[in-house]
């Protein structure tokens, strides 16, 4: 199974993924509408790409009171079946990494599906900080824990969220 990988280190911040990810989804160049988020962090002059995990167990589907998210065990992405979607946002609060987002006009919910096997944003980084790649044991156990603690901080803040 390939994973979008990400080297922190080597983003520019340019957006291009940003904006090749909007218009291969929406046909438009907005980077609202993109699955893909760079986050800058003047500090340091930093920028962090960030976008869906495809979590083993994706908490953002368990929430789903709809069954819109679910978790395909061929391609291990998490799809979002758009017609069952009622636009609840549990979704959305349940995300530990913040890829879950409403579309810039507020009415769909959208995430990143790996552009079916052959993603955008990894074509048009001249950085090469993003890549999609087999994952090796070694990588994917560190996801793994990563997520489950990210999971884990979701179900606290979904307690406060959602009494």
């Amino acid at each position: 199974m390939k994973v979008l990988m990400l080297n922190p280190l080597k983003c520019t911040g340019c957006r291009a993924c940003e904006y090749a990810c909007s218009f291969k989804h929406e046909g438009i160049f907005n980077p609202l509408d993109s699955r893909i988020k760079i986050s800058t962090f003047l500090e340091d002059l930093s920028f962090v790409p960030s976008f869906c995990m495809q979590c083993e167990e994706p908490y953002c589907a368990e929430v789903c009171p709809t069954g819109a998210l679910t978790k395909n065990a061929e391609t291990g992405i998490v799809e979002l079946n758009k017609d069952r979607c009622i636009g609840c946002k549990q979704c959305v609060v349940a995300c530990p990494w913040g890829a879950i987002k409403l579309k810039h006009t507020g009415k769909e919910i959208i995430k990143c599906d790996n552009c079916g096997g052959d993603p955008e944003c990894v074509k048009v980084c001249a950085a090469k900080a993003l890549t999609f790649e087999e994952v090796e044991d070694a990588v994917a156990a560190k996801q793994k824990g990563v997520a489950a603690r990210y999971k884990e901080i979701a179900k606290e803040m979904a307690k406060g969220v959602n009494p």
